[in-house]
């Protein structure tokens, strides 16, 4: 729990005050940040996890703006699950997120991420599965979104 808070907040915040504050003395440059569309909605069974990544978000968003007189822009990709090691490193290979075989692959949501850097796009949800969920949480109470996460975060729920 601990190490998901410091990747995800301590290491991006530092990461953002060490770079972020050259790119500003020199009115140029571009950050991009590794959000998620599970920061939009309440995580059961991944409440750090997705707690995490709403910080990141929302954090990407306060600093564009605070940023944008000054020649650096900020992104915040936003992807939903992607193939890589991560379910596994997780524990999440039992559920039904950490099972399902449609999973975006890494290098086209990278390649999503880092167009919407070079265009200065302030965010960017890959694939159009994740963006109309996306648009989903948006508008549905938060009881109901939990309660999706956990049919898909719940140990037990991939079988």
């Amino acid at each position: 729990m601990v190490h998901v808070i410091n990747t995800n907040i301590t290491g991006t915040i530092r990461l953002a005050w060490l770079i972020g504050r050259h790119m500003r003395e020199r009115s140029q440059g571009r950050i991009l940040f590794t959000g998620s569309i599970a920061g939009l909605m309440p995580g059961s069974f991944q409440a750090v996890y997705n707690g995490t990544k709403a910080f990141v978000d929302s954090f990407s968003f306060a600093l564009r703006n605070e940023l944008k007189d000054s020649g650096v822009s900020v992104t915040v990709l936003m992807p939903g699950p992607v193939n890589t090691h991560f379910f596994e490193r997780a524990g999440l290979m039992d559920t039904r997120v950490g099972q399902d075989e449609h999973k975006a692959e890494a290098a086209h949501v990278a390649r999503t991420g880092y167009e919407a850097m070079k265009r200065g796009d302030g965010d960017v949800v890959a694939g159009m599965k994740n963006k109309v969920q996306a648009a989903m949480a948006a508008v549905t109470p938060q009881t109901a979104l939990a309660e999706q996460h956990r049919k898909m975060a719940e140990p037990g729920s991939g079988s």
